[in-house]
């Protein structure tokens, strides 16, 4: 009796390099999308936000000296959130696929992302590194009403200056270009729906660039602050989008192979 031995090579019964990096890459995105929410959620229980910035210097201050370092802690985990985008933004951008058949929009897309993580993660880490003391001099019961007086005025500084232009303005203009240039390279790959959620998340977070501008200028913050919820929350669901089609399609290339 003769008998046929089958002998079957790693690319029949493993997905190639490429779609692996895939794979980790949409599941990386899904995440960060994930735990992106995790530390904000975990703020807007303990430290009120984002509706403490819009109340007195003072009342964040104390709020903020009474939150120990749970709350600081909770605010370097945010920033290290943001931060991640950087990465994720090279990943998601620069592909050998993308490069080859849009690599202007691939290059331009990493960049402004990668910079978009690291200029809200400058903001944000001004609750770690600058607020503590600040926060600290204010609760002094020792402190004079014009030590106080600083401390609020120095909030109020490095508010408008790391928060508001840096993290915020800046943060949120790289991310808007980051996202629509992503989103452009996945509708002309025929991932509509995913380019369609990128393309509303980007107009929202443009629109929500506005508020700093708008209370400068003496103006109502109140819906560019609604814009720009909404934005993240698209963001939120369009690394999902991205992350889940990224899967799928190397699911289904491996299955071709």
């Amino acid at each position: 009796m003769s008998q046929t031995i089958s002998i079957r090579t790693p690319s029949q019964h493993a997905p190639s390099s490429g779609n692996k990096a895939a794979m980790i890459t949409g599941g990386a995105a899904i995440a960060l999308a994930i735990l992106f929410n995790v530390p904000f959620s975990t703020l807007a229980s303990i430290y009120q936000y984002p509706d403490i910035l819009r109340r007195p210097a003072g009342e964040a201050l104390d709020l903020f000296a009474s939150g120990g370092p749970v709350l600081i802690l909770t605010w370097y985990a945010f920033a290290i959130a943001a931060l991640a985008l950087a990465p994720m933004a090279l990943a998601l951008s620069i592909t050998p696929e993308r490069l080859k058949s849009a690599p202007a929009l691939s290059i331009g897309a990493a960049l402004f992302g990668a910079l978009a993580g690291v200029m809200q993660a400058i903001g944000l880490l001004r609750w770690v590194f600058a607020i503590p003391a600040v926060a600290a001099a204010h609760a002094d019961p020792m402190a004079s009403e014009a030590a106080r007086y600083q401390a609020e005025r120095t909030f109020d500084l490095l508010n408008a200056w790391g928060g508001v232009a840096i993290g915020e303005h800046l943060g949120q203009l790289l991310t808007v270009l980051f996202v629509l240039l992503l989103s452009i390279i996945q509708w002309r790959e025929q991932d509509r729906i995913t380019a369609a959620a990128g393309f509303g998340t980007a107009a929202a977070i443009a629109i929500g660039t506005g508020e700093g501008l708008a209370m400068v200028l003496g103006g109502n913050g109140d819906l560019f602050s609604l814009a720009t919820i909404i934005g993240f929350m698209g963001l939120t669901l369009w690394l999902i989008l991205t992350g889940a089609n990224l899967i799928r399609n190397s699911k289904a290339s491996a299955s071709a192979a």
